[in-house]
């Protein structure tokens, strides 16, 4: 073998080593196309997708934008709509009776007269001036020249002539409307007033005619000063009720006095007489039959001072007015825990006038917490009203003597002032307990048994 044939059998050989080297690495390079390959299908397939949500988004917002401007043509629709129904409400509440009117809201009264008289004295007053305006042409105003068929006469007459109607029209709604007004519907009347008023100066725009704002404010002053002298009125005719039930009262007390004098003066003559007699028979008497008629004078003589004392205590109690008994009485059944009356009696026997509270007035009878005898008995009272003032069951008629407040608040208040007192802190209630019983009772009992058969059988000799 020549030197050529070993280079080209070692070429071969080389040749050979590079082919299997190539075969080895093959798929090495294939995965890198691939690689190569996957990249470029994803980023096409990136493209598309993101063009796709692009268009999408696009899509949605302009989906979103037009709910929105639909929801915004909505909502004005709706404040429309809305706007429309309050206005409507209110209108047809002007012609509603109704007590629990709140938009109106809760009246405060302007004036402060002492007499109702004086209320009547200034509606006059102002019924005057309406007069002088309707004279002097300022209560409807045309503002207008206008002419008929070239007359400013015939103008002139044809605006008078509508002036007139504008104001019969308004005078007889607010003569009507005042003739109706009522504690619980000023406000409303008002309200009702000032309707009327727009409306006619609606009717009388194109004329060019329209009530004025004065002729307006002076017929809401007369509405307004009727309601006040009718609520003046009413608090007169309590006041008087008051003063006549404080007077009988009075009088009431003023013939216990004088009957407990009486009675008390008829005694201490009886025993005056029985004493005298008893002391001429001692001084004969001997023995056994003596010592009997001195117990019997000692006895005499107790007797004859306790009546001059009832008959100094009752003619004591008629001349000074401020002694009396302050009494804290509450009623559970008919008001509940917590409500108290304190009121004061001149009684020479209080617990009657307690008795009296409860006769026909309430379902149950008072229970009496304290009742305090003083010499400054008014004082007394009127200083517990004072303090208690802000816890009136009734805060619009302060004669009415029933507070929200504990026993516990009063008896410190009491001792506060510096008066004694004895104090009972559950109430009896015994009718009212009794009835819950019964009440109990009834509605366990399966038979159909009448309510008066059931308390017979129940609480033999309960019924009153």
């Amino acid at each position: 073998m020549g030197l050529f044939d070993f280079l080209k059998r070692k070429e071969l050989n080389e040749i050979k080593l590079l082919k299997t080297q190539l075969e080895k690495y093959k798929p090495i390079s294939n995965i890198e196309q691939e690689i190569v390959n996957k990249e470029i299908e994803i980023q096409s397939l990136i493209f598309e997708k993101t063009k796709e949500l692009n268009t999408t988004i696009e899509n949605k917002t302009e989906v979103l934008q037009k709910l929105q401007s639909d929801f915004e043509k909505l909502d004005i629709t709706y404040q429309a709509s809305l706007e429309t129904y309050t206005r409507l409400r209110k209108d047809v509440s002007l012609f509603e009776s109704k007590i629990d009117l709140i938009e109106f809201g809760i009246y405060e009264p302007i004036y402060d007269f002492e007499k109702s008289e004086e209320y009547r004295a200034e509606q006059k007053s102002i019924i005057e001036q309406q007069k002088s305006m309707i004279q002097l042409d300022t209560a409807a105003i045309c503002n207008t020249r206008w002419t008929i068929d070239g007359s400013e006469a015939k103008g002139r007459a044809s605006t008078k002539k509508f002036t007139k109607l504008i104001l019969r029209a308004f005078n007889g709604e607010c003569n009507a409307l005042i003739s109706k007004v009522k504690w619980n519907n000023i406000n409303q009347i008002k309200e009702r007033i000032k309707k009327s008023y727009e409306t006619l100066n609606k009717l009388g725009e194109s004329s060019t005619v329209y009530l004025s704002n004065e002729y307006l404010e002076l017929k809401l002053q007369e509405i307004i000063l009727e309601y006040e002298f009718q609520v003046k009125r009413q608090d007169e005719k309590e006041a008087m009720r008051a003063i006549q039930e404080e007077l009988r009262e009075e009088e009431k007390a003023r013939r216990e006095f004088e009957q407990a004098q009486r009675k008390a003066e008829k005694e201490e003559e009886t025993f005056q007489k029985a004493l005298q007699k008893a002391r001429k028979e001692v001084e004969k008497a001997t023995g056994e039959l003596q010592q009997q008629l001195h117990a019997q004078i000692l006895l005499l003589e107790q007797e004859l001072l306790n009546a001059q004392e009832k008959k100094e205590r009752a003619l004591s109690m008629a001349q000074q007015t401020k002694r009396g008994h302050v009494y804290i009485i509450s009623n559970l059944g008919s008001f509940g825990e917590n409500v108290y009356k304190i009121g004061m009696t001149r009684r020479l026997e209080p617990i009657d006038r307690v008795r009296e509270l409860g006769d026909a007035s309430v379902p149950f009878q008072f229970d009496v917490h304290a009742m305090i005898y003083s010499d400054e008995a008014r004082t007394l009272e009127a200083e517990l009203h004072k303090a208690f003032s802000e816890r009136k069951v009734n805060m619009m008629n302060y004669r009415k003597e029933f507070f929200n407040v504990s026993l516990a608040e009063i008896e410190n208040k009491i001792a506060e002032l510096g008066f004694e007192a004895e104090f009972t802190v559950l109430p009896e209630a015994m009718q009212y307990r009794e009835t819950l019983e019964i009440l109990e009772n009834l509605n366990s009992i399966k038979d159909h048994k009448s309510i008066e058969e059931i308390i017979a059988e129940e609480y033999p000799g309960k019924l009153y």
